[in-house]
């Protein structure tokens, strides 16, 4: 079959039948490609769409392209609030993120006050672990997870805890090391 055309005659393309499933995924995909395609199109700046803002990027004060930099910056599209926090208890104490060290790692509980030595400038005390090993213990020091030795007295340390819960309040507890005499248990 011919098809009659000026000035020539073109010989008939045969026609080649699709599913109906295949014609509407084919729909499907060329829309969704149309809006990429109008936005990568440079709109001429006279021009006032929606689009132009998108399309064209503007430029500056000093003549050059803005430019995003991601580094250092949060991302925008997470939650400001994780599901672990969400679901946590606003009352539990937040867990000590920094490593442990020294006498970090012992707990006023676990070590027995044995002496203390009270000079001019410097007092300090001694303790000693279950197995026997000795330390010495100076204010200001770091004790435990969130313990700090603020005063060392003639027969007592005192040392005071502070830990915050998950709403941010501050809770601050004061555990005293008493010598024992010898004997005492």
């Amino acid at each position: 079959m011919k098809i009659n055309c000026w000035p020539t005659t073109i010989p008939s393309i045969d026609v080649i039948k699709f599913p109906p499933k295949v014609i509407v995924s084919l729909l499907v995909v060329f829309i969704s490609i149309i809006p990429c395609m109008v936005l990568a199109v440079p709109v001429p700046s006279g021009i006032n769409t929606p689009l132009n803002a998108v399309a064209v990027p503007e430029k500056n004060t000093q003549g050059t392209l803005f430019v995003y930099h991601i580094e250092n910056r949060p991302d925008p599209f997470s939650p400001f609030i994780s599901e672990k926090a969400a679901s946590a208890n606003i009352n539990e104490i937040i867990p000590v993120a920094e490593q442990l060290s020294g006498m970090q790692l012992y707990e006023p509980g676990q070590l027995n006050l044995v002496a203390i030595v009270m000079a001019e400038n410097s007092d300090f005390a001694m303790a000693e672990d279950t197995t026997g090993k000795g330390y010495i213990l100076r204010s200001g020091m770091k004790i435990g997870k969130r313990g700090i030795i603020t005063a060392i007295k003639s027969n007592e340390v005192i040392i005071e805890e502070t830990a915050f819960t998950r709403a941010g309040k501050k809770l601050t507890s004061t555990i005293v090391m008493l010598l024992k005499k010898e004997g005492e248990e």
